[in-house]
């Protein structure tokens, strides 16, 4: 009784607060006031029925943070410990992968080759933000270097695409690095804030250094990647870089998980979790984030030149601060350090708004909404990171002799 009653109170407020906006409407043609009382109804029923819900899931959380559910395995955690059900999986998926392209048609495919850029794009900021704790909001600016790098030496110099990609790669991580640098004393906010500065510094650089990068008007006629000396018509092209992005983001899982069991991974979690207890146990926390910023932006760096190449075209609009934004989104709306989450954060952020392009007006909106929801109920993410256990049992008895 008491969730209505404070239900009610929310929606006679917000009835109120938006009455001039949802029932008054003038027309100035006519010199007519009109009065639409359904609308203010309307909203609040809606109102009534949202704070009903949110308040009931509120409660259930309540309770489900109360009970004991520390034993629960979640099914992320089932199938990565399962060897045979990973195995399906996976085989699974690379069958779907490898069928999709010739089931659908070039749209379709252009779609889930930029969501798989963003996979890759998306671990690569996973190393930073995820396992090394460090937030990073200009990670974009190591994108543009990657896409500039081939776009420039391509266009003056006609250097292939096979050639740049570990060019691409390689200036992204000088540029981690040099990044790295100034911020090794930040955290937090700080940190926040001199990254997303460092990625403006970039983008208007690009935007107005003419005679360098062009200027506003980008770089046109980039080369498609070719395969041998092959040049691909478009629709050949479109399925060779969709397969070259299948190639990649499994090799980035293969690196990325490895790297996270690695000792270095070890340390960027250790670096996370504690920074003066990282240290105390002989951590060097200069090398453990410069090796983060640079391994990271590595991986921006290649997909900067995968995205040159099959864009065929670049300006410094590309690499707004809302790429940024929209690749840390895939790290938090996943869960940050979980390689399966970021996997599917990046599909949800990119398909969903392609798929309902229907409700154009309205998406922007329900993305807000979304991660509003998410952050209070599902904090994690939607695949968190499970904690690994290690266990020691007694030593054998025959051996103990």
């Amino acid at each position: 009784m008491s969730y209505m009653i404070k239900s009610l109170k929310v929606a006679i407020w917000f009835m109120f607060l938006t009455f001039p906006i949802i029932v008054i409407k003038v027309n100035t043609i006519e010199n007519l006031v009109m009065w639409r009382w359904k609308n203010m109804f309307y909203m609040g029923v809606g109102v009534f029925f949202v704070s009903m819900l949110w308040r009931y899931l509120l409660e259930r959380k309540e309770r489900a943070g109360k009970s004991d559910v520390q034993d629960k395995k979640t099914i992320t955690q089932t199938v990565m410990e399962n060897p045979k059900i990973l195995r399906i999986v996976v085989f699974s998926l690379l069958a779907i992968l490898c069928i999709f392209p010739f089931v659908t048609d070039a749209y379709q495919i252009n779609i889930l080759t930029v969501a798989l850029m963003y996979v890759v794009l998306g671990l690569g900021l996973n190393i930073v933000v995820g396992l090394a704790g460090l937030l990073d909001l200009g990670f974009v600016a190591f994108y543009a270097v990657g896409a500039y790098t081939y776009a420039l030496l391509n266009h003056y110099f006609g250097l292939s695409f096979w050639l740049l990609l570990p060019v691409g790669g390689l200036m992204g991580a000088v540029f981690g690095v040099l990044l790295g640098f100034p911020v090794l004393r930040l955290r937090g906010d700080y940190l926040a804030i001199v990254t997303l500065g460092f990625g403006e510094i970039i983008r208007l650089v690009l935007e107005n250094w003419n005679d360098f990068s062009m200027g506003p008007s980008g770089i046109a006629n980039i080369d498609r990647p070719s395969f041998f000396g092959i040049d691909f018509s478009l629709e050949q092209s479109t399925i060779f870089i969709y397969f070259l992005m299948v190639l990649f983001t499994l090799f980035t899982i293969f690196f990325v998980n490895r790297l996270q069991n690695s000792r270095i991974g070890r340390a960027w979690l250790a670096l996370r979790e504690d920074e003066i207890a990282c240290q105390a146990m002989g951590v060097g926390r200069t090398r453990t984030k410069l090796m983060a910023f640079a391994l990271g932006a590595t991986w921006a760096g290649l997909m900067g030149v995968v995205f040159a190449a099959k864009t065929t075209f670049i300006n410094p609009a590309s690499f707004t601060f809302l790429e940024s934004a929209i690749i840390l989104s895939v790290v938090v709306l996943g869960g940050m350090g979980s390689i399966p989450g970021v996997i599917l954060g990046a599909l949800i952020m990119i398909l969903l708004p392609e798929y309902l392009r229907a409700f154009s007006e309205y998406r922007m909106l329900v993305f807000g909404g979304a991660m509003v929801v998410m952050m209070v109920f599902r904090p994690q993410g939607l695949v968190s990171n499970f904690r690994r256990k290690y266990s020691f049992h007694a030593e054998d008895e025959r051996f103990g002799q």
